[in-house]
Order: structure tokens, then sequence, then C-alpha cells
């Protein structure tokens, strides 16, 4: 599935603000997962956010041409994608497309607000950092580990999302029902 944005527009910031923008020259899981975290908490309900592999920035420009990435590893990058989300708590999933932008080869993912915040994250992918689980937000073009006010903001997001836009997790199709009465101008229909 391919992304619904014009790339050349999204990497120049012509569509996405930056603050949701994040550009990685190559591949860090560590660095990917608090930003994906970030991205799924959508502090400031921007929609969420993209990171694209394969493009150096500086002072948060991208470097163009990109650096690339080398296509024999792209595979093997998005199946440690894959991992990296079960870790994410609950369990989140951002969507993935390769590129090939200016004769070398990007990862782009899409990373869109969830619908159950606040998310978590481990602090580290090894050892001890990976018992302690943080909630990550954006803070300009950083990612950082949401305290205080902003952890409690953060939660109370989870508040503001009206119940029949959020997802029920267990609901089975046989739950739905077609038979339902409908009111609005003070005549019924059913549907």
């Amino acid at each position: 599935m391919a992304l619904a944005v014009n790339i050349e527009e999204l990497i120049n910031g012509k569509t996405i603000e930056w603050e949701r923008l994040e550009f990685k020259k190559g591949w860090n899981p560590e660095d990917v997962i608090h930003t994906l975290c970030a991205f799924a908490n959508d502090i400031n309900n921007w929609g969420g956010g993209y990171i694209i592999l394969g493009i150096t920035e500086e002072n948060g420009m991208p470097q163009l041409p990109p650096s690339g990435l080398q296509p024999d590893s792209i595979d093997s990058i998005q199946g440690e994608i894959t991992k990296l989300c079960h870790l994410i708590q609950p369990n989140y999933i951002p969507i993935v497309q390769p590129y090939f932008f200016m004769e070398s080869h990007i990862l782009v993912m899409y990373a869109p607000a969830g619908d159950m915040r606040p998310y978590t994250a481990p602090q580290g992918l090894g050892g001890t950092g990976q018992k302690s689980r943080f909630s990550y937000i954006r803070s300009g073009s950083r990612t950082i580990k949401a305290q205080g006010e902003d952890l409690r903001r953060l939660q109370e997001l989870t508040a503001r999302i009206p119940f029949d836009d959020r997802v029920h997790q267990t609901a089975k199709l046989q739950d739905l029902n077609r038979n339902i009465e409908f009111s609005g101008t003070g005549s019924s229909h059913n549907g």
C-alpha cells in the first residue's frame, strides 16, 4: 500500500510540518521505537508523523541527495520494525513503504496517531533498559519522555476521544446490529 502523500513534497516539508518529520541516515532501532511511540501518542493532535530512513539531516533539514539504504537491508529493516512495534504497548503498527528517491533507496514510515493513548516504549532495547517503560512525545523536532504536565496532558487525551470514535478491540462482526431504530427529525427509520 503506497502512502497517500507526494514523497518529494513530504521530504521538502511542503505538505507536513517539520515537527512531524524525522530524518535518519540509517537504522537505529532505539531512536525509531521512541519516535514511533511519540507519533502514536500525538500529544498535539496533528495526526502522527513520518520517519524517513536513508536521509541525513542537518539542523532538522534533509541533506539531499539522500545517503540511502542498502537495497538488501530494506526487507530485514521492515521485519525489525514489526518486532519493535510489538514492544510498544498497547500494540501499535505504522505504515511502512520503501521508495527509490533521487537514485537512492529510502524507507518511509507513517506513524498515525494511535487510538489507545498513552503508548509506552522501553527506554532501551537491551538489559535493564527494556524493563523501564516510558511514554514518549514530540517537543518541537525532538522526541522526549513525557513527564509532569506533558504526561498529564497525554493521559487526558484518552478521555477526549469521543466514545463513538474509540476502537473496540474485542468486537466481532456478529456484534453489529443492522436493525437499529434511528430518530432525528421526529420520524423513525428501520435500517
